[in-house]
């Protein structure tokens, strides 16, 4: 047989992944400097590989059982093929568990190829990138079956030797494609590309709270003093921002989930990865074997580093379709943060060209004039409360809960939900006030639309009037505004505890401080918006609150951390491209597909955008509202005159 070849094709093939290694290391450093924990790091990739990622890639359990087998399966294959045939070691207890591990590797090829073998028009063969990808099962095969034929005499099973030379001749050249695509093709380039970066990618990711269970969902500040404010060249990313992207499996996860994308919008998360990788590697779009940005499907350009990534491979109305709501971050098995690298490309759009479209350069102005995105009079900020009595915090100096209103305040619809919540909390006898008009806009649409500046001016007064100021937390109904000040102005010097009004009216009613009639009738839906459950992990409480109404409450098909968005987040809704639907009339198809009557919102950018949907539809509502729509006040509460009528 060829047994005397294999240490020397082993070592050509790892002396070759090297050089790749060395090759691709580079490409890599071209980006930014960022520190990371290099030892502490690799410490924890095998965790964080096993456990964390793993809990991404088991929803889809087909794959993830496909995984295991093949990615487990040639990870024991390979080091056990170095210690059998490049060291000689043929013991039994080597040699058994090298063909048991191939022969699980060539079970999960045959589970790549079938799942791929699939016709175009089913999920999820049809987000796949075909291309190169369409090689990878049977190269799994060449790999794990060569080895198998390969270590066979080493059991006895066969005497050593056995076979023609021209059958020798063919082994040799499987064992050969496999080792060039399973080792070689690790670091130049192929499918296997991921397993090399991705591995190293969750080593230095940039945002490792996220791992172990943890949540890590807040903007990175902006150095406003830096030669360049935002990213215009592929160059401008942190280096393990190009790693991360270089580690894209292209499954097409992202895809699958983007509002967007499912819109007709011109941005596929998958493809907006793949052209920083293009960036990165000055290489050609031709290469790219996925879907398009919807839109451009006749598109083919070329990349480089030292070009600017809106005039060679993006079209900037890409950026701008993206809603930020983290449906692409969420559904990534290899854990890459796209919507970072959206609002890094938006900073220098915004910053450096003031180039940001539709309405959103109108929208900027507002806020830089009058710290609201409509443009209307700071003064008018408290009007809709002026019946309400609520006690202002430059008077009381101190509260428990200090009640940030939002720019719901200008919105008389959105004034509804602000008016009820304020009832709730009187009859619960909460201890609270309101800044009134010292409260200024969260800076949350001015950050998505890439003006950091402007964020970051009105995140630090905000910050310098809340430190005047003694309260225990923050409660607001708008989960932009919990997003900011609970996650984005600690890195700015505000650390605050901050909580959703679902999360504040579960805890009243589970200490027996509000009661509620449970005679809803007919059928509802919880919408979840994104800023509340992906960005911040509340998924109970607005149910739990729900369920105590007597409705019958159903999930829509999309729901929890995979709702589908509203369409108005991230600037969305003013800068406005063009699609083939609306993502709001998306969603209440979703909503009319359980046929329900009534949807439970939670946010005043989710009630909006889908009380624009035209009718018939289901009812909009607040929780808040439907809460105090089925308040009971117990009598000991009430006044003498109402209890009169009790």
């Amino acid at each position: 047989m060829f047994e005397p070849v294999i240490p020397y094709l082993l070592l050509l093939a790892f002396a070759l992944a090297v050089v790749g290694a060395v090759r691709r290391v580079r490409l890599w450093r071209q980006g930014q400097s960022n520190p990371v924990s290099f030892w502490q790091g690799l410490a924890a990739m095998p965790r964080r590989y096993l456990v964390d990622l793993h809990h991404v890639v088991a929803r889809d359990k087909y794959m993830s059982n496909t995984h295991v087998a093949t990615g487990g399966g040639f990870v024991l294959a390979l080091v056990l093929v170095v210690l059998v045939h490049g060291f000689g070691l043929k013991t039994g207890w080597l040699v058994w568990p090298l063909l048991a591990a191939s022969l699980l590797m060539a079970v999960g090829a045959f589970f790549v190829w079938k799942r791929r073998g699939k016709p175009a028009s089913e999920l999820p063969n049809s987000r796949l990138s075909k291309g190169p990808w369409q090689r990878l099962p049977k190269s799994l095969m060449a790999f794990s079956i060569g080895f198998f034929l390969a270590t066979l005499p080493a059991t006895g099973i066969l005497p050593e030797g056995t076979g023609s030379g021209l059958l020798a001749l063919l082994l040799l050249g499987v064992c050969i494609w496999g080792l060039g695509e399973m080792v070689f093709g690790m670091t130049w380039g192929g499918p296997m590309k991921h397993a090399f970066a991705g591995a190293l990618h969750l080593a230095f990711h940039r945002r490792p709270a996220r791992f172990g269970g943890g949540r890590d969902t807040g903007l990175k500040a902006l150095d406003l003093d830096a030669d360049k404010l935002g990213v215009e060249k592929v160059t401008d990313f942190k280096w393990n921002q190009l790693l991360g992207f270089d580690a894209c499996v292209q499954c097409g996860r992202c895809e699958s989930k983007c509002p967007a994308f499912a819109a007709g919008q011109p941005l596929n998360p998958k493809k907006l990865i793949q052209d920083m990788v293009i960036s990165m590697a000055a290489t050609e779009e031709s290469g790219y074997h996925g879907s398009a940005h919807p839109g451009q499907e006749s598109a083919c350009r070329s990349g480089a580093p030292d070009r600017p990534i809106v005039e060679s491979i993006l079209d900037s109305q890409t950026l701008w379709s993206c809603t930020t709501c983290r449906a692409c971050v969420e559904e990534c098995p290899m854990m890459i943060e796209h919507v970072d690298a959206v609002v890094d490309m938006r900073r220098y759009l915004t910053l450096e060209r003031g180039e940001t479209p539709g309405k959103g350069q109108e929208v900027l102005e507002n806020l830089i004039a009058t710290d609201n995105p409509g443009g209307l009079p700071p003064t008018s900020r408290s009007h809709w409360a002026a019946d309400l009595s609520i006690p202002l915090l430059k008077e009381t100096k101190q509260t428990d809960i200090l009640f940030w209103v939002g720019d719901g305040a200008f919105d008389m619809r959105n004034q509804r939900t602000l008016r009820a919540l304020v009832k709730l909390l009187k009859a619960a006898n909460v201890d609270f006030a309101f800044l009134g008009d010292e409260e200024l806009d969260s800076g949350d649409l001015a950050r998505r639309l890439g003006d950091e500046a402007t964020f970051q001016r009105l995140a630090k007064t905000n910050i310098q009037t809340l430190g005047k100021y003694q309260f225990n937390r923050i409660v607001t109904a708008d989960p932009h505004a919990l997003q900011c000040l609970g996650t984005e102005y600690e890195e700015l010097g505000g650390d605050y505890r901050v909580v959703h009004h679902t999360e504040l009216l579960a805890e009243l009613h589970q200490q027996g401080l509000l009661f509620f009639n449970a005679d809803g009738n007919g059928r509802l839906a919880y919408h979840d918006p994104c800023y509340l459950g992906r960005y911040n992990g509340v998924y109970d409480a607005p149910r739990y609150l729900l369920d105590q109404l007597g409705f019958e409450r159903t999930e829509m098909e999309r729901s929890g951390f995979r709702s589908r968005c509203c369409g108005g987040g991230g600037g969305a809704p003013v800068t406005d491209i063009p699609g083939e639907r609306r993502i709001a009339d998306m969603r209440m198809e979703d909503a009319r597909a359980v046929d329900t009557e009534l949807m439970a919102v939670a946010c005043p950018q989710c009630t909006l955008m889908l009380e624009g949907v035209v009718e018939p539809r289901p009812e909009v509502k607040d929780v808040a509202e439907l809460l105090l729509d089925a308040l009971v006040i117990p009598v000991q509460q009430q006044q003498p005159e109402e209890a009169a009528h009790v």
